[in-house]
């Protein structure tokens, strides 16, 4: 994609990315995928807004722009609390979101890109994610095609049951 440009994410950012976290439920949600995120909106969850305005009042969120619109969304920083823990320095990617309507154009990638050049700027050789472990595993896939390599699941009690996740990793 051309014109894609990756800047400092900020709070006025926080509606816009949102925005793209509902479009990919709703797309989801199509897919009869809803073990994933569910079926209910980010942006009316006020545990969704409030972790997404944390990442924006921080130095670690990211967002690309196509044409001066929202297209994608990366945050990096500390493992979040439900993932066991690394074993030495790391950058860990607590969000990436793009937008469903330019599926297949690269920001994804681009946003992947730009975690490992922050990565790398700090000296850091481990790069981490971790991503939902269900379903047919179409996300895992994902970021194994990216050059990432599987490490442990884990399990996140919700309700009465247990969201499973995948954590992946990257030496740089």
């Amino acid at each position: 994609m051309t014109s894609l440009s990756i800047r400092r994410g900020e709070l006025d950012d926080v509606p816009a990315v949102l925005g793209l976290l509902d479009k990919a439920t709703e797309w989801l949600v199509a897919a009869g995928r809803t073990d994933q995120w569910g079926t209910e909106a980010h942006s009316t969850n006020p545990r969704r807004i409030a972790q997404i305005e944390d990442f924006a009042a921080g130095d670690g969120f990211w967002v690309a722009e196509h044409d001066g619109q929202v297209v994608g969304a990366l945050a990096v920083g500390d493992a979040l609390s439900y993932v066991p823990p690394a074993t030495e320095p790391e950058l860990y990617i607590r969000l990436l979101v793009t937008d469903r309507a330019l599926q297949g154009s690269g920001i994804g990638t681009d946003l992947l890109d730009h975690a490992r050049m922050l990565a790398r700027g700090l000296g850091v050789e481990l790069l981490r994610v971790d991503c939902f472990g269900g379903g047919d595993g179409a996300l895992i896939r994902y970021y194994e095609k990216q050059g990432f390599t599987r490490a442990e699941p884990f399990g996140v009690p919700v309700s009465d049951s247990v969201w499973p996740g995948q954590v992946l990793f990257q030496r740089l």
